[in-house]
């Protein structure tokens, strides 16, 4: 578990988003992180340090001079154990100390006396957000290498709209996720396939299955976490797309076909976790069809068969990865899959197999190459996906040596 045992240091100053990092030190805290929490005097308006020290069983810092803190000094100790700090939400008064070294309070101390990977996260009125001075004072906290997480927009607590709201904690913690992982995708290109797709049938109604893009949004969210520049084409799905990916939607298998081809010359590594439709009606009605009495038959032609275009068009040096979801003979189709599109891997799974197959926060697969075949226990999807480029990393070093 890649947050357990890391120090976290989240730094809160005054904002009425305060509250929502109480929901943030409970997701570190659930994930076994050891989360301090440093509050300048003015965030204890907006959120008590009692909340902070319940849920995470650690002092909550404000006062630089405790005296009721064992005999050290305290901001210097505590950066030495700390793995990333988060300032969040970070006011236009601690971004603008902070880019200029200035360290008044046990916050700008701390962050001052911090070697490790440090996030701000901007939230503030919109005009103060966007006023030049806090403009230029985020581009010197970028230059001095702190990650600066673009705040959403929507309506503010002071009743404007527009930029300056916080992301919400789940983007917190990728956010932090991110900083902790090794970058050993740095400079590659790779293209994620997700989602179904969606085969009009007339203005009404389509063909379609039962992808959630769980798996395909997984897989683009752990390449970016570990520095891949992230090119995901996905199908209609309920989810977000991840931190950090260049998003193209898509509905149908021709719409996909087209993206995918558009931008395949560009990639290192292409995965096509979709589930494609295999087929689409031959003809789509202007109109809704109208019910009648009787059967209706409903004529279907094939799509094009995406992956088997790649494995044919490949040039030097793309890896190309499928997937394979069957119910029977699993790895007997799987592998005949493999041979016949001219690709190099494929995650092969079973749809009846518990804990695997669609809308599951889980997955059984296995691995199969030219040369091998991995079988990987039950697994997050989040942890699939890591297992996933890490063998195509593996794969790729092993065919450039």
């Amino acid at each position: 578990m890649l947050l357990k045992e890391k120090h976290i240091v989240l730094g809160v100053t005054g904002s009425i988003a305060a509250y929502k990092i109480a929901s943030l030190a409970s997701m570190l805290v659930k994930r076994q992180a050891d989360v301090t929490v440093i509050m300048t005097p003015n965030a204890t308006n907006f959120i008590n340090p009692i909340t902070f020290e319940s849920l995470t069983g650690n002092k909550c810092l404000v006062d630089t001079f405790d005296r009721n803190f064992e005999f050290q000094v305290e901001h210097v100790s505590l950066a030495k154990q700390t793995d990333v700090v988060l300032v969040a939400p970070a006011s236009a008064n601690v971004i603008a100390k902070a880019a200029h070294g200035i360290a008044d309070d046990m916050l700008t101390t701390t962050l001052l006396a911090c070697t490790c990977p440090k996030i701000i996260a901007p939230a503030m009125n919109t005009r103060m957000y966007q006023n030049p001075v806090v403009q230029d004072n985020m581009r010197i906290l970028e230059r001095y290498g702190m990650e600066v997480i673009a705040p959403a927009s929507g309506y503010l607590a002071c009743g404007d709209t527009g930029e300056g709201k916080m992301p919400e904690p789940e983007a917190l913690l990728e956010a932090i996720v991110r900083a902790l992982t090794l970058k050993d995708l740095t400079g590659k290109r790779i293209l994620v396939t997700a989602g179904p797709t969606r085969e009009r049938l007339d203005p009404v109604r389509y063909i379609s299955n039962h992808s959630t893009g769980k798996m395909g949004y997984a897989i683009a969210s752990a390449a970016v976490r570990r520095g891949a520049k992230v090119t995901l084409v996905s199908g209609k799905t309920d989810l977000s797309y991840p931190a950090g990916v260049e998003a193209v939607p898509v509905e149908s298998a021709a719409d996909m076909a087209a993206a995918v081809k558009g931008a395949a010359d560009e990639q290192d590594v292409i995965i096509m976790a979709a589930a494609v439709a295999d087929y689409r009606p031959a003809e789509v009605a202007d109109e809704k069809m109208k019910k009648k009495d009787g059967e209706l038959s409903i004529a279907l032609e094939r799509t094009e068969d995406i992956l088997a275009w790649l494995g044919a068009h490949r040039r030097p040096g793309l890896f190309l990865c499928g997937f394979s979801m069957e119910t029977e003979h699993l790895l007997e189709n799987s592998r005949q899959k493999l041979e016949k599109k001219n690709i190099d891997m494929i995650v092969a799974n079973n749809l009846k197999q518990e804990g695997a197959g669609f809308g599951t926060d889980t997955n059984v697969v296995t691995l199969l190459t030219k040369e091998e075949t991995r079988e990987l226990p039950l697994l997050s999807k989040e942890e699939v996906a890591d297992r996933l480029l890490d063998h195509i990393l593996a794969q790729k070093t092993e065919a450039t040596l």
